[in-house]
């Protein structure tokens, strides 16, 4: 058995940045056995009520204090450390939200900028964030091939598919999942369907306050609920079976059984925008 341990840690990040990384410190120094650690969206600060040039006035570059803290977090505990944070750009007052990779050694070893922008419910986040142009890269991190993603981008299947068929055995999503009706049962359904539809791990660290729902969780290739830490500011682990992951691509293949050739040219471009 291919086992791999997991930690989460589930937050309400404020306006404080400081605060915030005491807080991810306090609760990641509750880990005991985990590989990877994941920690949510928009974990330094978050801009709830802020001006945009407010915003990109607290963002900070990779280079910066934040990134640094966490990963010498990441050394000491010996872990991979996965988030996502508010990455300061060249176009102010726009910021980028930013996953990020540092490696068991403190080094960072990959990013990606949240591609699928929260212009929904109401909000408007592309107010405050440039939208990334790439997918995340698949990551080869010894006992598991991963891929990042943010949030909203959850909604995008394509993206999802395109990572699976590019190698990666597990999804990991940092967010911040606004609070609403029905809010919790969507973010539930959605992680359930973007695991089992591309037979792959669905891991989800979800800030919680007045704001954002909680409700991170770990999902399995087969659709199944490992865990769902509900509410509340609080730090979990779960050992999972990577082999699971092939038994699943073996009794489902979805990926082999696609047909791209009927369905791709209109998926692609054909379609005109509503």
């Amino acid at each position: 058995m291919r086992e791999l341990t997991i930690g989460i840690v589930q937050f309400g990040a404020t306006q404080e940045k400081k605060e915030n990384l005491e807080k991810i410190k306090k609760l990641i120094g509750r880990r005991k056995y985990a590989e990877i650690v994941v920690i949510p969206e928009y974990s330094n600060y978050h801009f709830v009520g802020l001006s945009p040039e407010k915003s990109y006035e607290l963002a900070e570059p990779l280079e910066g204090s934040f990134i640094t803290s966490l990963q010498e977090i990441a050394l000491s505990h010996k872990i991979y450390l996965i988030g996502a944070f508010l990455e300061k750009s060249s176009f102010s007052p726009k910021v980028y939200n930013t996953a990020f990779l540092i490696s068991p050694e403190g080094k960072l070893i990959g990013t990606y900028r949240k591609i699928h922008l929260f212009d929904a419910y109401n909000y408007k986040e592309s107010d405050y964030v440039i939208a990334g142009n790439e997918p995340s890269k698949v990551y080869d991190i010894g006992k598991v091939k991963i891929a990042l993603s943010v949030c909203f981008d959850l909604r995008f299947p394509e993206l999802y598919r395109v990572l699976a068929l590019e190698g990666a055995e597990m999804f990991i999503m940092p967010t911040a999942w606004y609070s609403g009706p029905l809010k919790e049962e969507t973010l539930s359904l959605l992680i359930r369907a973007r695991a089992v539809e591309n037979t792959s791990y669905m891991v989800v660290a979800c800030q919680f306050n007045k704001t954002f729902t909680g409700r991170s969780s770990v999902i399995d290739p087969f659709g199944t609920v490992l865990t769902d830490l509900s509410i509340g500011e609080k730090y979990s682990e779960i050992s999972i079976d990577l082999d699971l992951v092939e038994e699943a691509r073996k009794i489902i293949p979805v990926l082999f059984l696609r047909k791209p050739e009927i369905y791709c040219p209109k998926i692609c471009g054909h379609y005109q925008v509503l």
